[in-house]
C-alpha cells in the first residue's frame, strides 16, 4: 500500500488551480476601447486628487486673467469694465482653456520618461487608450476653468442674452476645440526630450494666436496685414462663435469653421501621434 504525502496533494492542487487559470476559454474578456479610455480618464482624475494644485492653472489663473484684464483695460477700452466685460468674457473663457492645454504633452511626457507607457504597451487593450484617456481627464479640467469662469462673470455682471443653453453649446464648442488642440501637444509630449521644452513650445505657440485674435479687441482696428491673420485663425473663429452663441445671435458659419478646425487638428495631429507612440 503507498500513501500520498500532504506536499504531493498540495502540489497537485496548485498544479490544478494554475491550469483552471491559464485555460484559454476561462480568461476573462478584453476590455473595450472605451471602457479602457475611461480607466485613464480615471487615473488622471486621481493624478489631480493626489496632487490638488495642479487645479491651479483652471482655476486661480483664469479669475486672475478675468479681474486684471477686466478692471485694467475696461475703463480704456470700453469706457467701463461693466461694458468692457460684455466683449471680453468669452473671449477670455478661450484664453484660460486653451492656455492649459499643453498640461497634456507635458504630462505625456513625463510619463514616458519615467518608463511607465512602456508598461501601458504592453497591456492587453486597445493601444490608443493611455492617450485618449489622458485627453478625456483633461477635459474634465477644462471643464472645471468654464465653469469658474461663468460663474465669475454672472458675479461681475456678465449677463449672456443667448440664455442656459446659448452658454452651454459655447462651453460644449471649447471643449471639443481644447480637446482636438491637445493633440497637438500629445505629439510634441512623445517628440520632445523634456517637459519644459513642451511648455516652451506650447508658449511659443499659443501667446502670438492668442494675442493676434479677436479675443481683447476689435480686428477693425489692427492693420489690415494683422487683420488677414486673424481672419484664418482658428481662436479668433471659436471666440466669434462663443460670443455669437451666448449673445443668441446667428453662429453657424463661426461653428462650421471651428468644427472643422476641431477635425483637421485631430487627424493631423491625432495620425503623428499615434504613428510616434507606436514606434516608440
Amino acid at each position: 500500500m503507498t500513501s500520498t504525502s500532504p506536499q504531493i496533494r498540495a502540489a497537485g492542487a496548485v498544479r490544478e488551480d494554475l491550469r483552471t487559470v491559464l485555460e484559454p476559454e476561462e480568461r476573462p474578456d478584453r476590455p473595450s476601447a472605451l471602457s479602457a479610455s475611461l480607466t485613464f480618464g480615471w487615473r488622471a482624475m486621481l493624478k489631480i486628487k493626489h496632487v490638488p494644485e495642479q487645479l491651479f492653472d483652471v482655476t486661480a489663473f483664469p479669475i486672475m486673467l478675468t479681474l486684471m484684464f477686466t478692471f485694467l483695460f475696461g475703463g480704456a477700452l470700453a469706457g467701463s469694465p461693466g461694458e468692457y466685460l460684455q466683449y471680453l468674457h468669452p473671449g477670455i473663457m478661450v484664453m484660460s482653456v486653451v492656455m492649459t492645454t499643453w498640461y497634456t504633452g507635458t504630462a505625456l511626457n513625463i510619463d514616458v520618461s519615467k518608463g511607465v507607457f512602456d508598461r501601458f504597451r504592453t497591456l492587453p487593450i486597445w493601444r490608443p487608450a493611455a492617450l485618449v484617456g489622458a485627453l478625456l481627464g483633461d477635459v474634465v479640467r477644462y471643464a472645471l476653468a468654464s465653469v469658474v469662469m461663468i460663474v465669475l462673470g454672472l458675479i461681475l455682471g456678465f449677463r449672456p442674452a443667448g440664455g442656459p443653453l446659448g452658454v452651454l453649446a459655447a462651453v460644449a464648442l471649447l471643449l471639443a476645440f481644447a480637446f482636438s488642440l491637445s493633440w497637438v501637444w500629445t505629439a510634441l509630449g512623445l517628440l520632445m526630450r523634456s517637459e519644459k521644452a513642451v511648455q516652451g513650445v506650447g508658449m511659443l505657440v499659443m501667446m502670438p494666436l492668442v494675442f493676434t485674435s479677436n479675443v481683447f479687441v476689435q480686428p477693425e482696428t489692427m492693420p489690415g496685414w494683422l487683420q488677414a491673420f486673424v481672419g484664418v485663425n482658428p481662436i479668433a473663429h471659436l471666440v466669434t462663435a462663443m460670443r455669437a452663441l451666448m449673445s443668441g445671435a446667428d453662429a453657424l458659419d463661426s461653428v462650421v469653421l471651428v468644427l472643422l478646425s476641431c477635425a483637421g487638428l485631430v487627424v493631423v495631429f491625432g495620425t503623428l501621434t499615434m504613428r510616434r507612440y507606436n514606434r516608440m
